[in-house]
C-alpha cells in the first residue's frame, strides 16, 4: 500500500497524464487528406493522429471532394537557431522550430487556414557527435507528433467558426438594399 501510494505521488508530482484524443466535430469526422508530400513522415503522422481521433480519412474522388471536409496540408518548414554559446564561440545549444501550413476546405462553404509552429531546445554535445545525430533524429519525430497533435486540434477552430457563421446568418440570405431606385422620368412633348 505504501508502494502505491509512493508511484502515485510521485507520477502526480511530476505532471505526467495519459495522453487523449481530440474530440473532432461530427462533420469532420469524415474527411479527405491531401499533402504537398503524401508519403512523407509528416503527413503518416497526421493520419495516425487523424485516426487515434476516430477520423476516417478518404480517398480523394471527385463525389468526395463535393461533399466531403478536406485538410490539406501545404508545407511545412523547419530550421534552427543558436540559442547558447560554449566560452569558445561554438553553438552549445539550438532551438529548433518546425511549422505546418494547412487549410480546411469546407464543401460549398469557406477555406479557414490553420498553422502550427512546434519548438524544442537540442543541446549540441560535440564529444558525442553518433549520439547527437540519433536524438536529433528522436526529436525531430517528436516534433512532427506535436505539431500533427496541434493540427487536429485546430479542427475545432473550423468548427467554431461555422458555428459563428452560421448565427451571423442565420440560415438566410442577407438582402441588402440601399433605397428605393429612382422612378423613370417621362417627358412628353
Amino acid at each position: 500500500m505504501l508502494l502505491l501510494s509512493a508511484v502515485v505521488l510521485v507520477t502526480s508530482g511530476c505532471g505526467f497524464h495519459l495522453r487523449g484524443t481530440t474530440n473532432v466535430p461530427e462533420e469532420l469526422k469524415t474527411i479527405t487528406l491531401f499533402s504537398y508530400d503524401p508519403y512523407g513522415p509528416l503527413t503518416r503522422e497526421i493520419r495516425d493522429q487523424l485516426k487515434l481521433s476516430d477520423v476516417t480519412v478518404v480517398e480523394p474522388t471527385v463525389s468526395a471532394k463535393k461533399s466531403l471536409p478536406e485538410l490539406r496540408i501545404i508545407g511545412a518548414t523547419a530550421g534552427q537557431s543558436t540559442a547558447s554559446i560554449f566560452q569558445d564561440g561554438k553553438a552549445a545549444e539550438y532551438q529548433k522550430e518546425m511549422t505546418v501550413r494547412a487549410q480546411v476546405l469546407m464543401p460549398g462553404k469557406d477555406i479557414y487556414p490553420i498553422s502550427v509552429t512546434v519548438f524544442r531546445s537540442f543541446f549540441d554535445n560535440p564529444l558525442a557527435a553518433l549520439a547527437k545525430d540519433a536524438e536529433q533524429d528522436i526529436i525531430d519525430k517528436e516534433m512532427r507528433e506535436q505539431a500533427a497533435q496541434q493540427l487536429i486540434r485546430k479542427l475545432l477552430t473550423v468548427h467554431a467558426s461555422e458555428l459563428t457563421k452560421k448565427d451571423e446568418v442565420n440560415g438566410t440570405p442577407e438582402i441588402i438594399s440601399v433605397g428605393k431606385a429612382p422612378a423613370a422620368s417621362t417627358v412628353t412633348k
